[in-house]
C-alpha cells in the first residue's frame, strides 16, 4: 500500500465544493448501481495530465469513482472517496481515502495498492506515484472548477 496526500488551494468555499460533489453526475459521469453501502458510484474518465506545457497531453482511464456522505466539520466538511478502473482493473491501482475541504483549501489523502506485486511497487516508486498524484490533483481541480462556476 502506498500513501497519497495532495493539497490544493480552492477558489470556491467549502459549501460550494460540497454542492459540486453532490452534483457529480452532471460533471464527472453518470451514477451507476452496485456502489458500496452508503456510497454513490459514478462511471467516469479519470484524467492524467502528462505535461504542464500549454499543449499538454492528457490520458483518460474509465473508472468507477465513489463518494460517501458529506460529513460537516467545524470549518468545512470531509467525504470518503474511492476509485478503481472499470476495465482491466488488475492493471491499475485501487484508491481509498478522504477529501477534506476547509476555508479555501482542498486535500485528498488515502492509500492505493499498486498493481503487480513487487514489480508494481518498483514501478510505483518510479512512475505510478506521480500518476496517482496527478490524477488526484485533476479530481480536486475539477471539483473546485465546478464549485466555482456553479455548473456541470
Amino acid at each position: 500500500m502506498t500513501h497519497l496526500i495532495v493539497r490544493a488551494e480552492a477558489a470556491a468555499e467549502a459549501k460550494r465544493i460540497a454542492w459540486a460533489i453532490r452534483a457529480a453526475r452532471a460533471w464527472l459521469g453518470p451514477e451507476v448501481d452496485h456502489a458500496p453501502h452508503g456510497m454513490r458510484r459514478h462511471h467516469a474518465d479519470l484524467r492524467l495530465q502528462v505535461s504542464d506545457k500549454p499543449s499538454f497531453t492528457v490520458f483518460a482511464k474509465a473508472a468507477f469513482v465513489d463518494f460517501g456522505p458529506i460529513l460537516p466539520t467545524n470549518d468545512g466538511f470531509e467525504v470518503e472517496v474511492a476509485w478503481r478502473a472499470s476495465t482491466m482493473a488488475p492493471l491499475f491501482p485501487v484508491f481509498s481515502g478522504r477529501i477534506v475541504a476547509r476555508a479555501h483549501e482542498l486535500s485528498l489523502s488515502g492509500w492505493y495498492a499498486p498493481p503487480g506485486g513487487t514489480v508494481g511497487r518498483v514501478a510505483d516508486r518510479v512512475l505510478l506515484h506521480i500518476a496517482a498524484t496527478r490524477t488526484a490533483r485533476w479530481l480536486l481541480g475539477e471539483i473546485d472548477r465546478v464549485a466555482a462556476k456553479g455548473v456541470g
